[in-house]
């Protein structure tokens, strides 16, 4: 898989990955620690994340000429909108987080200067440009999460985080990235060696704005 275009933009960031593992704000969800006001913030801000994610989606649905590729961003679109959004309401509900008030919350520095940056991508450049932006964010949680469960089982079961834990592990999370790092290739296809090293470099510095990310909710970043 590394000599993969996928593997070799998911390679470019592992050192960064794995770093997420150890995390204040990673291991508080893994042990059930983690204050629950740094929780809701995160939860705010990583919603007004995925609403920005998403339309990077729709950018790239607009701009492909292939449809196979057209059809799995459209999908993608509503897979954040209707499945990884639920999650962050059902989540909200929980906190006593207004929906529409969180939609109008300011969004932190970090946040902006992530989103805008993976817009900035989908805007000027092309589909395999806009999968290198994604694809470190979405696997890195899949990993977060599967190695939660496999160091304690029962994270699963706690009756906060164990949400949050079983929907970023799941198989159905686990095969949307699967699609996901399929249609990295496909869109690369044809890529020269320039040009794929500039999807590595897009994918590491997306991996640095999630840790960036972290540290913000860690600190409850303005």
């Amino acid at each position: 898989m590394v000599n993969s275009v996928s593997g070799r933009i998911l390679e470019g960031s592992r050192v960064l990955v794995d770093g997420f593992n150890t995390h204040p704000f990673v291991l508080g969800i893994a042990n059930g620690t983690l204050p629950l006001e740094k929780f809701k913030y995160f939860m705010i801000q990583d919603y007004l994340y995925l609403m920005e994610y998403a339309k990077v989606f729709a950018i790239g649905a607009g701009k492909s000429y292939d449809d196979e590729i057209t059809d799995a961003f459209t999908a993608y679109v509503s897979s954040i909108r209707s499945g990884e959004m639920d999650i962050h309401r059902g989540y909200m509900s929980r906190l006593g987080i207004d929906v529409a008030e969180a939609a109008k919350t300011r969004m932190a520095q970090d946040n902006l200067s992530y989103t805008s940056y993976m817009l900035r991508i989908a805007y000027e450049a092309g589909p395999a440009e806009i999968c290198a932006a994604i694809l470190p964010c979405a696997v890195s949680y899949e990993e977060i999460a599967v190695k939660m469960v496999k160091e304690d089982p029962s994270c699963v079961e706690h009756d906060f985080f164990g949400e949050w834990i079983k929907g970023y592990s799941s198989m159905e999370y686990h095969a949307e990235n699967e699609e996901l790092i399929r249609i990295t290739d496909k869109a690369a296809a044809g890529y020269g060696e320039e040009q794929i090293k500039r999807l590595v470099e897009i994918g590491n510095r997306c991996t640095l704005y999630e840790k960036a990310f972290w540290d913000m909710s860690w600190e409850m970043r303005k």
